[in-house]
């Protein structure tokens, strides 16, 4: 395994691996299914093995209580004159 790493570390197999996740939608990375970068991918799959949480367990504004955040709510009038714009392009 830590051979394993050190051949992560080589910038010239980083950049093929790369290349196979971009170009062929290759899954390089154990637990890293979906994405679309190398790096991408080994994000995933860290979070993933150290627990990563879902958004579903608890509300954003739960969260950001929790996490001493601040909940920005959306303007709504904002929100449908911006899809209103969309919808005509």
């Amino acid at each position: 395994m830590a051979s394993q790493q050190a051949e992560l570390q080589d910038p010239e197999i980083r950049a093929a691996l790369d290349r196979r996740v971009r170009e062929e939608g290759e899954t390089v990375v154990k637990g890293g299914t979906g994405w679309t970068s190398l790096e991408a991918q080994e994000r995933l799959a860290e979070g993933r093995k150290k627990g990563g949480r879902s958004r579903t367990a608890e509300s954003d504004k739960e969260r950001a209580e929790k996490e001493g955040g601040v909940l920005i709510e959306p303007d709504e009038k904002q929100l449908q004159e911006a899809m209103k714009d969309i919808s005509r392009n």
